[in-house]
């Protein structure tokens, strides 16, 4: 065999092997990054999806819940891994465009990362603690108008500086004229039991069937949703254009699943087919819709690209208006 031979058989085998293994994707267990601590919506999403989608896969999918930082300590994990698919973020604007707004020590860029699909789109609501003394958004701004007066400003929850829930309360404040305080967390969950036991007087996040079992159980309460109209799962609760102060504070906040702009394009369609087909599934369906979801519609890579870039337009724009600064 010549030595030209010889280079030409060693190539093609390297490129049967490098194409054999992007075909084989996934080989071993996919972990799904949420990035909050167990027990909120994200994490209520990410286990009733994760067995589906492995059966999609072919493979085991592993819940892996790191928080922190508003989301970017998952979003710097999988940056910090092998561009091969093996690492799937579940995320949204909060972590991956507002979270590098936000805080000065978040290096990432929101460009950084690549969206399969878009999941869909959560339903928000003004929830507050069980003895608030108020029970409708104009009643809500008349108290804490009254309690800022007193030196006592209301207290609003968040999973974090500069997280989608932060800026909400920051552009509510603006648009009622009425100082609040905001209380940070690292998640949904501590910040729903924090909101549970009094420590706080309200969260302004997506909420699902367990809060709406909460709020029968008379432990937390809620004051109004902030779409345009009122809701099936809490068909009694005004939606904010019923108010006269809070009319107009419609906002709801997307979710998709993410991985780093580099990977193989193989393997991100592997993903893409995957997660397709687990959405396409009536009972993956059922289950998400039954915690206030709503799915998006069926997307291409090239408009789920589409989407992810006017959302970095959008929060981004959103940031400047309430002039976020990072700390």
């Amino acid at each position: 065999m010549t030595f030209h031979r010889a280079v030409a058989g060693a190539m093609a085998a390297i490129i049967a092997t490098a194409a054999f293994a992007q075909d084989a994707f996934p080989a071993r267990p996919v972990t799904l990054l949420v990035p909050y601590p167990a027990g909120g919506l994200s994490d209520v999403l990410a286990r009733i999806v994760n067995n589906p989608l492995g059966k999609a896969l072919g493979q085991t999918v592993i819940v892996d819940n790191v928080g922190g930082a508003g989301g970017a300590i998952a979003a710097q994990k999988v940056l910090s891994a092998p561009s091969d698919g093996y690492l799937l973020y579940q995320g949204s604007p909060n972590e991956l465009i507002l979270a590098p707004l936000a805080m000065s020590a978040v290096k990432f860029k929101s460009e950084d990362f690549r969206l399969v699909p878009m999941i869909g789109t959560a339903n928000m609501a003004i929830v507050a603690r069980k003895d608030l003394p108020a029970n409708t958004a104009d009643e809500l701004v008349d108290y804490a108008r009254k309690a800022a007066a007193e030196g006592k400003p209301l207290t609003y929850a968040s999973v974090g500086n500069g997280s989608f829930y932060h800026l909400l309360g920051e552009q509510m404040s603006k648009q009622t004229g009425v100082a609040m305080t905001h209380v940070p967390y690292k998640g949904g969950a501590p910040a729903q039991q924090d909101l549970l036991g009094g420590s706080v007087d309200i969260f302004i996040s997506p909420f699902g069937a367990p809060q709406v079992e909460l709020a029968n159980q008379g432990k937390l309460k809620f004051i109004a949703v902030l779409s345009p109209s009122r809701q099936n799962l809490i068909k009694n609760v005004p939606s904010v254009n019923e108010s006269r102060q809070l009319k107009g504070f419609n906002h709801a906040i997307w979710t998709g699943y993410f991985v780093k702009r580099d990977t193989p394009e193989p393997v991100v369609q592997a993903l893409h087919k995957a997660v397709s087909a687990v959405l396409a599934d009536p009972v993956v369906r059922g289950n998400v819709e039954a915690n206030n979801l709503e799915f998006a519609k069926p997307m291409t890579l090239a408009e789920a690209g589409k989407a992810y870039t006017d959302g970095i337009a959008q929060f981004r724009a959103i940031a400047k208006a309430i002039n976020l600064q990072p700390q």
